[in-house]
């Protein structure tokens, strides 16, 4: 019992598990023996809680490694505890061991209406960490489940399903603001994929102001010449020259100054900018990567404490991005070898794992899986971020960026 309790601590465990000789290979010595060897005489929930949640940690990422020795009786043992989230994480790990019976009690627990969110959530996770080859007509059975649609829309970008766009386009004008965001992230995921984006933006079912920079710039590097050329069309060119910028940041520079009083702009009074508003647009366009006020994403810096009272120097930043780049917010780009394209920030890297930040979430990729992976010379926050934009929403937004507080969100 001595030895549970010092390895008690998910983050030790995990530890353990990653830095242990013969990894996944079920032998003496190695670390999933030993912890399946404490499980089996425990009976501690939060003691199992803490050795599963640090083995799960320690294994993100890695798919089919071989069962350890005595798992099967420790998981049948676990199986029949009282606390839901210690048999959640054990049916889980069960998957990762090549469990066929776990595999089958996860997908009928994912696909259960009746069962609590959080389970059916961990059920799909588990799933996904596996890759399970069936998983993909049952995410899109999913999309009209508003308990998993998020999950679900995430999940696809996983697999090269072909009936995967049409099912995400199909239910895109009634998903809210995150879930749209989800199914655009996925959607540009493949190149498979974002041709029936292209063709939804086309044809005018997909507004075409729901195409953000960080959208665009992820099209472009899927290194379609045809996708590429069909985006300039409909979107918009983001690369300009330093002259261009230098251009568009003035262009900026007098839309935000006109709007500071209401006044006359082509014939049409034009109202001064709502911070209200401009935190609505926020939200949408920039708080996927970036945190102000304590709210927003962590792929990008965040930005509460920087220089945004500065006009010039906030539509420098916004405007060339790449004009001075932290190494730690370049742009890294992954190609699977089943042709999934992600950009992200590297977040770790070894040589059995790569961790991407990106918009969406984050995505850890067994490097097996890996057909190539190069870092660019741009931030990580793309070029004509404001191109999509009308004047009043630029005006608002940018309003927000240089407030000093925290504004409610627009009703």
């Amino acid at each position: 019992m001595s030895f549970a309790r010092r390895l008690v601590g998910t983050a030790l465990v995990a530890a353990l598990v990653l830095a242990g000789p013969g990894l996944g290979r079920a032998q003496d010595g190695d670390p999933l023996v030993a912890l399946t060897a404490v499980l089996a005489q425990i009976d501690d929930p939060q003691a199992q809680l803490d050795i599963l949640k640090g083995m799960k940690e320690g294994l993100k990422g890695r798919r089919s490694v071989p069962m350890p020795a005595g798992w099967e009786t420790v998981a049948a043992k676990l199986a029949r505890g009282g606390n839901a989230e210690v048999r959640s994480l054990a049916r889980s790990l069960s998957v990762t061991f090549g469990s066929r019976s776990a595999l089958e009690d996860l997908r009928r627990q994912m696909m259960d209406a009746k069962a609590a969110t959080k389970d059916r959530a961990a059920a799909l996770d588990g799933l996904l960490g596996a890759k399970d080859p069936e998983l993909p007509a049952s995410l899109r059975q999913l999309l009209p489940d508003a308990a998993l649609r998020d999950a679900a829309l995430r999940g696809l970008a996983a697999y090269d399903d072909p009936e995967a766009p049409s099912a995400i386009l199909e239910a895109y004008s009634r998903l809210g603001a995150a879930e749209k965001r989800d199914a655009l992230n996925t959607l540009v995921s493949r190149a498979s994929y974002a041709g029936a984006l292209m063709d939804s933006l086309e044809k005018g079912v997909l507004p075409k102001k729901d195409l953000s920079a960080d959208i665009a710039r992820q099209i472009r590097n899927l290194k379609s010449e045809s996708l590429s050329a069909r985006l300039e069309k409909v979107w918009g060119k983001s690369r300009q020259s330093p002259a261009d910028k230098l251009q568009e940041i003035a262009r900026y520079k007098a839309l935000v100054l006109s709007g500071s009083i209401s006044s006359v702009s082509a014939g049409k009074l034009r109202r001064p900018a709502d911070r209200s508003l401009g935190r609505g647009v926020f939200s949408r366009v920039c708080q996927q990567c970036h945190t102000l006020f304590g709210v927003g994403g962590k792929v990008g810096p965040d930005i509460t404490g920087s220089n945004r009272a500065d006009l010039d120097y906030l539509l420098e930043n916004i405007v060339d991005p790449n004009a001075v780049i932290p190494n730690d917010y370049r742009t890294w780009t992954v190609e699977t070898k089943d042709d999934r394209v992600i950009t992200g920030v590297m977040k770790f890297q070894d040589e059995k794992l790569v961790t991407l930040a990106t918009p969406a979430e984050p995505v850890t990729i067994p490097r097996s899986e890996i057909r190539s992976i190069e870092q660019s010379d741009y931030s990580m926050m793309p070029e004509g971020l404001l191109t999509a934009l009308g004047d009043d929403e630029k005006r608002d937004l940018i309003s927000y960026l240089r407030g000093p507080a925290q504004v409610p969100l627009p009703p």
